[in-house]
């Protein structure tokens, strides 16, 4: 997986030593001079870690913090600022900013801060990759299956489900072993995970 930076600032010289810097590292970095050129290709871009100055005209990195959150972009994303203050810590960090960097920015603290940013990302691939194949095994259940897999998530026993669905205890432990073939796992745990995960999408 590539590690994408995106880089917002005004201030030209701090994109060209920031961008330098993260791709002496290893990073694939791209810079932007304004929020709204950002925004503009925002749609087009592979998730990445963001890195936005507070202060640039029209839109500070802040305001841009919130019109991407109300794209449902939730990028992890880190502040820099040259005029900082505790209210703007807050604000970034009550609109999921990972962390907030004074300028001149510490190198390590932003390789960091980007680390921890592209780790967060990684952890969100997976629990949409594992939702997505919870949602193909329920879809690929029969309406009967879905009702017996509810159930076990409820915790209820076969007997408990039989009578739930005025079943026979036989036929119940059918439909589950049939589930667990789908599944590829008869743990009552895992198939719980799936029926959780499935109600999440």
């Amino acid at each position: 997986m590539t590690n994408h930076v995106y880089l917002v600032d005004d201030d030209e010289a701090v994109r060209n030593a920031l961008s330098l810097l993260l791709e002496t590292v290893g990073l694939n970095v791209c810079s932007f001079a304004s929020p709204e050129k950002f925004l503009s290709q925002v749609a087009d871009l592979t998730p990445g870690c963001l890195i936005l100055d507070i202060r640039m005209p029209a839109i500070s990195g802040l305001k841009l913090q919130e019109k991407l959150t109300e794209k449902g972009v939730s990028w992890p994303t880190v502040i820099i600022s040259g005029h900082g203050d505790i209210e703007a810590c807050r604000r970034a960090f009550r609109n999921g900013a990972i962390d907030f960097l004074s300028k001149p920015v510490d190198e390590q603290n932003l390789i960091d801060a980007i680390q921890k940013g592209h780790a967060e990302l990684e952890a969100n691939q997976q629990a949409l990759e594992e939702r997505a194949e919870a949602v193909a095994l329920v879809r690929n259940l029969s309406t009967r299956e879905q009702q017996v897999l509810e159930m076990i998530a409820k915790g209820l026993t076969t007997k408990q489900i039989a009578d739930a669905l005025t079943l026979s205890p036989r036929t119940v432990e059918s439909h589950r072993a049939a589930i667990a073939a789908k599944a590829g796992t008869s743990s009552a745990a895992e198939l719980t995970r799936y029926w959780l995960d499935a109600q999440a999408d």
